[in-house]
């Protein structure tokens, strides 16, 4: 087993056969049906072991150098910054608070050290990855929670050698790590621009500054860094980035990410897409639209779940939605022909394989689709959903929680 996306895919596996014969569980329920069948009490320790064993093999310290240093450390539960880029940090624990004051004091440099587990309110050594960032503190400000937001800049690739609260702060040890030296890849490079560049359209991500960069450099692993830094990823996947070391396997490892039509689709999810060109097909409509996606997706177990988390009355939605699609869509009746997809439906489907990448999914699932439209918000199904009490900012809640 690869790591514990892969019990997490087990485990969906053994809820939709289970599914399938009638019997139906939840998604923790099947977790923990998997951890048993490995040999685990339970689900928490089985992703324990898989996070330690990961330890060893995506992140080797190589070319680490034999000089140490202390720093002032801060833990992060939810991102991960990469060097040359700026990032505002909102800190509230007592001793981040206490280790960026001693940093502003001294010579404002402070160790970022990225969590395993976000739910771990006071880490330890053990509960911190490997490859951490030296980081520079720009400005620090005061909110009015008491919370403060402070605006780094990241300087290069630690390694921790220690992390620990000293005098109610949080300190590490830490040593530089060699990179490796820069070679040609141009070709590669090439690609990845053109990649990225779909990428960005396809989630309307705004990077005015990065293609005068692609212009400028052709250092390999910054051009690594910088896409990273932009690309929207789990923090698994993003970790796994900052500790790769060598900047071509960190570009080559770029590359694959930006290919995400290759990621698997669920099974759900693959019928899920076509109830929709029936519900097309089925009124004769030239196009398949966001609001025949949507009808399906009420049908989707993973959607459907999302959306009845969020209040919404089903029901009522899919009458809304039939009746639009009986009433407002008569000019595209045909006699010939099946239904194609619109433009838009085709880029939901390219957002939802993205989300799943962001979240972890080892598979695309209806629940990803049902956050990708959100982003069409000229269309009648974004506004039907919003109407019945659907937004973008609960629908990633939800999800966050385990539903869908």
């Amino acid at each position: 087993m690869r790591d514990f996306r892969d019990a997490k895919a087990m485990a969906q596996t053994l809820r939709e056969s289970l599914t399938n014969k009638a019997v139906t569980i939840s998604h923790s329920e099947s977790l923990e049906l998997v951890s048993r069948m490995l040999g685990v009490a339970d689900w928490n320790t089985l992703s324990a072991l898989l996070h330690a064993e990961r330890r060893d093999t995506i992140a080797p310290i190589t070319n680490l150098k034999t000089t140490t240093a202390f720093y002032p450390a801060i833990p992060l539960r939810d991102l991960v910054p990469f060097p040359n880029a700026t990032y505002p940090l909102f800190v509230g624990r007592e001793r981040t608070v206490q280790a960026l004051n001693q940093a502003f004091e001294g010579g404002r440099e402070i160790v970022v050290a990225i969590q395993r587990e976000a739910a771990v309110d006071d880490p330890q050594f053990s509960d911190v990855y490997e490859i951490g960032l030296l980081a520079q503190l720009l400005e620090l400000e005061t909110l009015g929670d008491g919370t403060l937001r402070v605006l780094t800049r990241g300087l290069r690739r630690v390694a921790l050698r220690s992390f620990a609260a000293e005098s109610a702060a949080y300190q590490a040890e830490v040593a530089d790590v060699s990179e490796g030296a820069t070679r040609d890849a141009r070709d590669l490079i090439r690609r990845i621009y053109q990649r990225f560049q779909d990428y960005t359209a396809t989630l309307g991500i705004l990077v005015p500054d990065i293609w005068l960069f692609f212009d400028q450099t052709r250092d390999p692993g910054q051009i690594a860094d910088t896409v990273a830094t932009r690309m929207k990823l789990s923090i698994s996947d993003k970790y796994e980035l900052l500790a790769t070391l060598d900047p071509m396997k960190r570009l080559e490892r770029i590359d694959a990410l930006l290919d995400v039509p290759q990621r698997p689709v669920s099974a759900n999810y693959a019928a899920t897409k076509r109830q929709a060109l029936d519900h097309a097909g089925r009124r004769r409509h030239q196009y398949a639209t966001l609001e025949h996606f949507l009808l399906a997706l009420i049908e989707d177990a993973e959607a459907s779940a999302v959306m009845r988390a969020c209040d919404a009355d089903l029901a009522s939605l899919r009458q809304g939605l039939a009746q639009y699609l009986d009433n407002e869509l008569k000019h595209t009746v045909t006699e010939v022909g099946s239904a194609e997809p619109t433009a838009a439906f085709r880029r939901v489907d390219q957002r939802a394989a993205l989300h799943a990448q962001e979240v972890g999914y080892a598979a695309v699932t209806g629940a990803n689709a049902l956050v990708a439209l959100f982003a069409e918000t000229r269309s009648p199904a974004a506004r039907l959903l919003a109407d019945h009490g659907v937004s973008r900012g609960r629908a990633d809640k939800t999800i966050g929680r385990g539903v869908g």
